[in-house]
């Protein structure tokens, strides 16, 4: 997952469930909400009760799906109203619904239907209050605080010196003027300044809409949905972290050096945090744009980029969308629909503002699924594509299942296919396609692109870890407004080893300047899809019968791996995370060994390169 990959889902990249929103008026045409049964009449049960409320949450989110969309797409005051009136809607639905459903607590339920109702309450990732102000006032936040991210740049000198993130983003990955990598990275995070007040009061909405469902906080609410309780989830997590801590410690160790020898020990002292505006990213959270000319182990030992061929080839943002959709296809996957590429954004328009986060969307029928996204001819927007189309085939995977059931085992398996796949999208197999000359197979080069995967897979794992750490703690009141900002740099010191290029203060409100922040988008996802995708690769290889080490597996034609895949793809979420997990890779518990077997040869030549070097931060 290259940065901007994140989205899906990110993402997100973002799976049905949690891209649906509510509202609080009644609109001709959508469904009314759920009545109570009536006196004199035969009572719903719970059965019935379930196929009803599946109907009828499909057709709200119809609604809601499509003027998301469209507010994504065309971002102005009116998409933004109608999008919030739409979420309000399903959102007011949903808490009637949620309440009548407590009509069953304590009965003789089927696994299915208690399971049904049990999502029924995690529905949304910011579960409204009952109250239908409230409700209507959470709505506009959440539509104004994706706006003022879609629409922040950066303007120096006035309107003629505006730069948006892509702009920005483009100087910390290519500058490697210290001065002007710092400007670009102050001027992006000054857009978050002004969420503080609107992300306050969200918390406070999202909270209480959380505990009218029966949940302390909105963060115990999203660790309920993973199948076990949430300290056995915080344990889970803390474990895979542990797993990986180690060689995510020697990679910040070798990267700090090399940067030290760029920018001087005066800048990047050694023993302590790294700058963050000098790894390449807006957030730090992957490290593979300075990888050329910074942190690639042998300068001689050649790792070609498809980015030459890619712009020599005239390839335009639909070829590389057509390019992934081959590689499904060469699994058994089918052809994606004709609207899929009627209706995708997968350019940035010039007519309009949009949100140019790269996600995948589902809108609640069979068929209709989507890609927004602004490509560019480059290998990393290929992966971007690529990954998307994950998302995009899971939905149509489990588009037969009830409404409820349609969404990922668990959000990190959502994330986690289409990055599955771009670890097949090895060398050897962008050598086949026609985008980078054949490669020398020798102890270097494969240093070397291990470096280059673990810029991008390994760096990302204390990011992904620590949004919902310090979110957990929001929702929790452990974290209080006055402390947002310290706390937020306290957590990306303790995991990520890195610190503000500049001082900062609770004048400035940096969580705002990451995207999942002002939408709301839970990004423990990110963190388990990041080790699933590694466990996922191992059993996909293994059921193509490949021989050899991981690094070098591609599963690219193996119809088996493809059906191994599928089966598990379309339980959706009609089963806990452990039987689909079981499914594909014969085992019910998440790990991060096939993370190590897959970088071994790194490892080793880090605990090599880093010797009397001084460590940690």
């Amino acid at each position: 997952m290259t940065p901007m990959r994140l989205a899906a889902c990110a993402a997100a990249t973002l799976c049905l469930m949690l891209l649906c929103g509510c509202a609080a008026r009644e609109s001709p045409g959508a469904p009314a909400p759920a009545p109570a049964s009536t006196a004199g009449a035969a009572p719903e049960s719970a059965d019935e009760f379930v196929t009803r409320v599946n109907g009828e949450l499909t057709h709200l989110a119809q609604e809601a799906q499509a003027a998301g969309f469209t507010q994504d797409t065309f971002i102005t005051s009116d998409t933004q109203l109608l999008n919030a009136r739409a979420n309000d809607r399903y959102l007011a639905y949903l808490s009637l619904a949620v309440a009548q459903a407590r009509r069953y607590d304590g009965q003789q339920l089927s696994a299915a239907t208690a399971r049904a109702l049990l999502r029924l309450r995690l529905n949304v990732a910011a579960p409204a209050p009952d109250d239908p102000v409230k409700r209507a006032r959470l709505t506009q936040l959440e539509a104004e605080l994706a706006a003022k991210y879609g629409e922040g740049k950066y303007c120096p000198k006035g309107p003629a010196s505006c730069r948006n993130l892509e702009q920005l983003a483009e100087v910390l990955a290519r500058s490697r003027n210290y001065d002007e990598l710092t400007d670009a990275w102050k001027g992006w995070h000054a857009v978050g300044a002004g969420m503080r007040a609107g992300y306050t009061e969200f918390v406070q909405l999202a909270n209480e809409g959380a505990r009218s469902l029966g949940f302390r906080d909105l963060g115990v609410m999203w660790r309920a949905g993973y199948d076990m309780s949430p300290p056995e989830f915080d344990a889970l997590s803390e474990r895979l972290w542990q797993q990986v801590k180690p060689l995510y410690a020697a990679l910040h160790c070798y990267a700090r050096a090399r940067l030290a020898r760029r920018y001087g020990e005066d800048q990047v002292p050694a023993g302590k945090p790294i700058p963050a505006q000098l790894l390449g990213n807006m957030w730090a959270q992957q490290w593979n744009k300075i990888y050329p000319d910074i942190l690639k182990p042998y300068p001689s030992a050649s790792i070609e980029t498809a980015d030459r061929r890619l712009a020599a080839q005239k390839w335009d943002a639909p070829r590389m969308a057509r390019s992934a959709e081959s590689f499904y296809l060469s699994l058994g996957f089918p052809q994606l629909p004709r609207s899929f590429w009627e209706r995708s954004m997968l350019s940035r328009p010039r007519d309009r503002e949009v949100v140019c986060h790269a996600s995948a969307w589902d809108m609640a029928t069979e068929a209709d699924v989507r890609v927004k996204a602004c490509l560019a001819p480059t290998e990393e927007d290929l992966y971007t594509i690529y990954h998307e189309l994950g998302h995009v085939y899971y939905y149509l995977s489990y588009a037969r299942q009830p409404y409820l059931f349609r969404d990922g085992a668990n959000d990190g398996f959502h994330e986690a296919i289409g990055d599955t796949v771009n670890l097949s999208v090895t060398p050897q197999y962008l050598v086949r396609i026609g985008l980078i000359h054949p490669v020398a197979r020798n102890h270097q080069a494969l240093i070397n692109q291990q470096m280059k995967m673990a810029l991008e897979k390994i760096a990302f794992l204390p990011f992904g870890r620590l949004i919902d750490q310090w979110r957990w703690r929001v929702f929790a009141g452990e974290i209080t407004p006055a402390d947002y900002n310290r706390a937020w740099w306290e957590l990306r010191r303790r995991y990520q080893g890195v610190a503000p290029p500049v001082a900062r203060s609770e004048a400035d409100f940096d969580p705002g300047a990451k995207y999942h922040i002002p939408s709301n988008t839970p990004y423990t996802r990110y963190f388990l899809s990041f080790v699933l995708q590694f466990q996922f690769h191992k059993a996909l290889c293994a059921a193509a019968g490949q021989q050899g080490p991981l690094y070098e597996c591609s599963n690219y034609g193996s119809r088996e791996a493809g059906r191994r895949f599928a089966d598990m793809l379309s339980l959706g979420a009609s089963e806990p995370w452990q039987d689909a997990l079981e499914k594909l890779a014969g085992t019910r518990h998440i790990d991060a060994g096939a993370i190590t077997e897959y970088f071994q040869p790194l490892m080793q030549w880090l605990e090599e390169q880093n010797k009397g070097q001084q460590c940690g931060w």
